[in-house]
Parts: structure tokens; sequence; C-alpha cells
């Protein structure tokens, strides 16, 4: 695994899989690897009261029922749809479910303008229909008809990014459970094995690009995933988030919690203000998601550890949060510098500590944006 840039959910967390497997003797519907209540355990961690002879790290962090609604839709005939804003997690929860169902998080497909039908059905290689024909052989199976054809979870990234036309062939593909081959004299139908389900995610932003049908929608249970605001949830997705990041690259270094608090409150004060702006003008571009504290945190430590002391400052954060948050010009730089003027300068007043460090730092940021 030190050799992946990114290992998937399913090799990255084997040993505990293959642990959590051993001593799994609930039911399992399908051909599932585990039973819905120890992928419960696997996606949220264990707690004393669960009885396992060792801790199950939590991975995902959000409500309880959200994720029990998501297993009880996979083993249902529907298929699950992740909705919510970006940074909100769909994705690696996604990931998390397919990993502990079929030890397969792989077999996906992402949404784009420019995704086909072949994308989810098949195509062709096409050396070996010149030299051969159209045959089983020659037919390039997509990820989802290899989770068909397997009983595993196939994965649909980002739906409403695609066509129309793509979204109508999914919809065949959720009612029917099979994929028809016309190029085929025999042979020609690819039926899905049982345990064979579709987890699909949609960016609650991307309303109006492709909304989806409702015939499509008939076949999804919609779980909307929504953004952390519990400052303390929030805390541990960050701090988990980065410790990944440090031990990959080797890094020792302490994250001070007062500066986690220093990012948390930005976050929190410029999320307030944008949900009281008038306007889109007034808001910055930024959906000022978890996945963006991540993003700004991480940036600053490997700053401060490749051009720095080895060390976290606030100064660096600052300079990491203007840099990450300013996308327009000079929209965003104005709402970030009456956030300084107006919330950090009076706060470093009050309260001292990191703050000071901090305004400095997004002050020079900003100026060097300018």
């Amino acid at each position: 695994m030190s050799d992946l840039l990114r290992a998937p959910a399913e090799i990255k967390y084997a040993e505990e899989l293959d642990w959590l497997e051993s001593v799994d003797d609930n039911p399992k519907p399908f051909s599932w690897r585990l039973s819905p209540k120890m992928i419960r355990l696997f996606v949220l961690g264990s707690e004393r009261s669960d009885g396992l002879d060792r801790e199950i790290a939590q991975k995902w962090f959000g409500d309880r029922s959200l994720v029990e609604r998501s297993i009880v839709t996979l083993a249902s005939d529907r298929g699950l749809l992740l909705i919510g804003d970006p940074g909100t997690g769909k994705s690696w929860l996604a990931e998390l479910l397919a990993a502990a169902i079929s030890r397969n998080s792989t077999l996906v497909v992402q949404g784009t303008a420019g995704t086909t039908e072949d994308h989810i059905k098949y195509s062709w290689n096409v050396s070996m229909v010149i030299a051969k024909g159209q045959s089983r052989e020659s037919m390039i199976p997509s990820p989802i008809m290899t989770a068909m054809e397997t009983g595993a979870i196939g994965r649909f990234e980002e739906l409403t990014r695609s066509t129309s036309d793509v979204q109508d062939a999914l919809i065949s593909i959720l009612s029917e459970k099979y994929v028809s081959v016309p190029e085929l004299d025999s042979d020609s139908i690819v039926f899905a094995k049982p345990g064979f389900s579709i987890i699909a995610t949609a960016n609650s932003r991307d309303r109006g690009v492709n909304d989806l049908s409702s015939a499509l929608k008939r076949r999804f249970n919609f779980v909307r995933i929504p953004v952390v605001t519990n400052k303390k949830s929030e805390a541990e997705i960050v701090r988990f988030r980065t410790e990944e990041l440090l031990r990959r690259h080797q890094i020792e270094l302490e994250v001070p919690p007062t500066l986690l608090d220093v990012l948390l409150q930005s976050f929190a004060d410029l999320r307030a203000s944008a949900s009281a702006a008038g306007s889109d003008d007034e808001k910055l571009e930024s959906a000022l998601s978890t996945a963006e504290q991540i993003g700004v945190l991480e940036d600053a430590i490997l700053h401060g550890n490749f051009f720095g002391e080895r060390a976290l400052t606030a100064r660096a954060l600052a300079s990491s949060l203007v840099g990450s948050l300013a996308r327009r010009e000079p929209e965003d730089l104005a709402i970030l510098n009456k956030y300084l003027h107006g919330v950090v300068e009076p706060r470093s007043k009050e309260e001292g500590g990191s703050w000071p460090e901090f305004l400095e730092g997004g002050r020079d940021a900003i100026a060097t944006l300018s």
C-alpha cells in the first residue's frame, strides 16, 4: 500500500475488513462480504457496547441514521443517491460502503458533459473486432456492467452532470437489471447478479444543470448529506484527514488546538456572512465546506514543513485561507478583506492569542494578490 498515492478503502483498511468478516456471524444480504451491522461499524466506528475485541476507528463523520438508511437502500431493489453540497463526504461514504459490501470500490463512472452511454454500458476493442468480429471477448464492459456481472456495487459520481441520454440508459439498468447487446447474435444479454446496486452522488449546487427525470428519481432512494455545522464533529473530521496527510508525507507535526479553533471559527464566521448576504456577489464563490477547511490546513502544514520552520503558524494558516478561498478577483478578495477588518481585527484586540498573527498573515496575503 505504501507505493500507492491513494489506496482505495478496501486496500487501505484490508486488515480491518478481514477481521470484521472473520467475526461476523450476522445475516448478510446476497453476496455481501459483511452484514449491515458490521458495515455500519466499519463506517462509523465501534463503541464499547458493541462487544468487539478490538476498536474500529470512525471513518465517516455524520448522522448514524443516514448511514443506516444508505445500507438498507442497497439491500433493496433501488439505487442509492447521495445528494448534498460540495465537500460533505458523499463520495467518501460511497467508497466506504462499496468497500465493505463487495470489497471493490473502484467500479466508478465519473459523470461529466462528455460521459456517454458507452461509459455505463460497454464499448468495443476495435483491433479485436477487426480481427475476429464482435464477440463477448472483444467487448469492453463498463464499470457498471462489471458490477452487474460480479454482483458488486457500481458507483456513479456527479450524476446530474451527465446528459439526459446517459441518465435514460441508467433507468433500464436500475429497473430491468440487465443490459442488452444487440450487436451479438448469441449471449446478447448481460444479467445482473444478486448484490448488484448503484451508489450515485449528486451536487445540490448543480441543480438545473441536468435535472433528473421523474422516472430516474423513482429508481433511487435519496439520502441528503447535510453540511457539518457542529464544531466538535467538524474538528474531528479535519483532525482525522490531517493525520492521514501527515502519515502519508511522514511529517511529525502537532496541530496546535488553538490554531484548529482559529480555522474552525474563521469558516463559521464566513458561513454566517454568506447566509446573511443579500446577493451572490456578496458571497464567496467557495462552498466553505469541511473539505475546503481540510485543504486550507493541509496547504499551511505542507508550506510550513517545506519552506518554513517545520511548524504550523497562524500566519501560514491565514495565507493558505486567503489563497484557497479567493477564486474571483476582486470580489472574493474584497469579501475576505472586509472579514479581516470587520471581524478578525476586533477579535485580535479583544482575545489576542493567535488572532493578531492570523490577521497580519491575512492582510499580507490579500496585498500580494491584489
